[in-house]
């Protein structure tokens, strides 16, 4: 792995662990055991490494974000998409619970995420709208949006949340399968009555997940 590479790699992993603001340039150095002079020469400073990740995330979540291309779009289909969802908000976590003071600090990355933020919600629209031509889910086409909207304001903010309430301030997974609970609850009343049953199997399977269980999920394909 190149030395860039291990600089991104440590970040992340300082800024997940101990919080973006309790992590500084010398800290990431040290902790690759690697001099303050090396790092920037790669990054002027921690922004620099913060906009980095981002475009990982970015790149990421195209990489693994896209149901609506995969030809029939089932429940099974969309637990691996919400699956992907708890690995990316597991994976870039210390984004979702610093994005407010991140975004504020950089217009460069504030910039960036607008952008992003554009293409993520024709994507959740893209997946609601699969969802409704395969007899999934049964939602007027005026609702669409608003729906795709209101979940990820839940997913986007979900992370903040827990660790507002968190007795040590820190997020941790089965926090994040509640929040896919969440997501999955609001399309509850708009899964047609075949979709209803394979639902009642994906909120046990989230739930055994929010509670550390190790599941193996019972969909039918």
């Amino acid at each position: 792995m190149k030395t860039r590479d291990k600089i991104i790699h440590a970040a992340l992993e300082l800024f997940n662990e101990c919080g973006e603001r309790n992590v500084t340039t010398n800290h990431i150095a040290a902790h690759l055991g690697i001099s303050p002079g090396n790092l920037y020469y790669h990054f002027r400073n921690k922004e620099d490494i913060i906009d980095s990740i981002f475009d990982r995330y970015v790149n990421y979540l195209a990489d693994n974000f896209q149901p609506h291309n995969e030809g029939e779009v089932t429940l099974e289909v969309m637990m691996r998409y919400l699956d992907s969802m708890f690995e990316t908000m597991w994976r870039f976590r210390f984004l979702y619970y610093s994005l407010p003071s991140l975004l504020s600090r950089d217009p460069n990355l504030h910039k960036k995420y607008l952008k992003f933020q554009e293409i993520s919600a024709q994507r959740e629209v893209d997946l609601l709208f699969s969802l409704q031509k395969n007899n999934v889910v049964n939602i007027q086409m005026e609702d669409l949006d608003e729906l795709a909207n209101s979940i990820k304001v839940v997913l986007v903010s979900w992370v903040s949340y827990r660790t507002t309430i968190s007795k040590d301030a820190k997020v941790y997974k089965t926090d994040i399968y509640r929040g896919i609970l969440k997501s999955l609850f609001m399309m509850k009343p708009y899964f047609t009555e075949q979709a209803l049953v394979d639902y009642k199997h994906m909120r046990e399977y989230y739930l055994r997940l929010a509670t550390g269980e190790t599941v193996i999920p019972e969909i039918n394909s």
